[in-house]
């Protein structure tokens, strides 16, 4: 059967956006090449009408130069329609880059959304608002133990303002009165350092002539350090 009717063939999968810009930057570089072949003929030329002299031969040289100056504005054109049509085909391929790039943005917030509806299940907003005031009980009843906790011991509560000012007038007079003898408040006083030779008894250093001893003084003159005197006439010899 294959014989008589043949095989259906596949049928090739359309070119993409990117093949035909590739295809038509091919075409671009071919016709770039052949107006830079041209511009090389029309300069040659150029270079001729200028040596030439007016005449039969210049005018064929021109005639030559604007046959090549033709094919050149051909080409010019069909670049500037390939570089039209690559222009499109780039637009057609920035949308279409754009609408995948949706397309996965709209995915990635439907999942975002399906896993955010799943977790909100969980939360209850009634189960955090209890919870808060069950914390708010805690705290307080916290704050009462340590108030308990800190009472003191065998301190009289019932002092009123009145005792407390005679106790402030009562200290007031005790002051007043050691400030009258003594001129200086007692503890304002400085301590008194205690006389040690007083407690020991012992006998005053001796000053001046009194230091010698009257046995010595009748013996030897003495000078006002407690030396003796010399003579001056052991002193001549």
């Amino acid at each position: 059967m294959k014989r008589v009717f043949g095989v259906k063939k596949e049928k090739e999968p359309p070119p993409s956006v990117q093949d035909a810009t590739d295809r038509i930057n091919k075409r671009g570089e071919s016709v770039d090449e052949k107006i830079k072949r041209l511009d090389a003929e029309l300069s040659k030329y150029k270079e001729q009408i200028k040596k030439t002299r007016p005449g039969p031969a210049q005018e064929a040289v021109k005639a030559r130069a604007m046959r090549v100056l033709k094919q050149k504005r051909m080409y010019e054109g069909q670049r500037d329609m390939l570089y039209n049509q690559t222009f499109n085909l780039d637009q057609v391929s920035f949308a279409a880059e754009g609408i995948k790039d949706a397309q996965q943005t709209m995915t990635a917030m439907k999942a975002a959304n399906k896993e955010l509806k799943g977790m909100m299940k969980t939360v209850k907003i009634e189960e955090i608002d209890s919870m808060q005031d069950e914390m708010m009980d805690l705290m307080d009843i916290s704050t009462e133990i340590q108030e308990s906790l800190g009472r003191s011991y065998n301190v009289p509560d019932d002092i009123d303002e009145e005792d407390l000012m005679g106790e402030l007038d009562a200290l007031e007079a005790d002051m007043g009165m050691e400030s009258e003898s003594t001129g200086v408040p007692a503890y304002l006083q400085p301590d008194k350092e205690p006389d040690l030779d007083a407690e020991l008894n012992l006998p005053s250093a001796p000053i001046g002539h009194g230091a010698v001893p009257p046995s010595r003084q009748n013996a030897q003159h003495v000078d006002e350090f407690g030396l003796p005197i010399v003579p001056r006439a052991s002193l001549r010899d």
